[in-house]
């Protein structure tokens, strides 16, 4: 980590120069902060001020909500890193290669609603019975008369 000339203390951004610098708006950085994904520490007057490497930390962030990844599995794979250093290039990797698997599930369901959308056709979702996407084959009425709770 890149120290001042005249400190053994490390060079610590302002939550603005963090917003700049990553293209993050500072209330998203302070919902991450809120949420354990990034954190911060507070000089004299309350200033939150961010390690370079949150940066990074910030980055991946990113990358993952582009892909999909609820915030609850992102901060969960962040806090299997270790705090004290920057994310690496291997940490990415480790991380991506366990949300390869859930984005290859979703692109499946995503085909399989495609192709199921042609059965729509002049549905209007008004028969339960014959919707493919909502209660397909009629699944719903082998668990018995009521309403039921579908997965979206």
């Amino acid at each position: 980590m890149k120290k001042t000339a005249d400190s053994a203390q490390p060079v610590l951004l302002s939550i603005g120069k963090v917003a700049q610098r990553s293209g993050v708006a500072t209330s998203a950085l302070r919902f991450y902060e809120t949420k354990g994904l990034i954190k911060s520490v507070r000089n004299a007057g309350g200033q939150r001020l961010y390690r370079r490497d949150e940066l990074r930390r910030v980055a991946i962030i990113k990358a993952a909500q582009r892909l999909g990844i609820p915030l609850t599995d992102i901060a969960r794979a962040l806090s299997a890193l270790p705090d004290n250093r920057t994310p690496t290039a291997a940490d990415w990797r480790k991380l991506s290669s366990r949300w390869q698997q859930q984005l290859n599930e979703r692109i499946e369901q995503l085909l399989k609603l495609r192709d199921a959308l042609d059965g729509c056709i002049g549905c209007g979702c008004l028969s339960m019975t014959a919707c493919p996407l909502r209660n397909p084959g009629d699944e719903a009425a082998t668990a018995g008369p009521g309403a039921r709770l579908f997965d979206n």
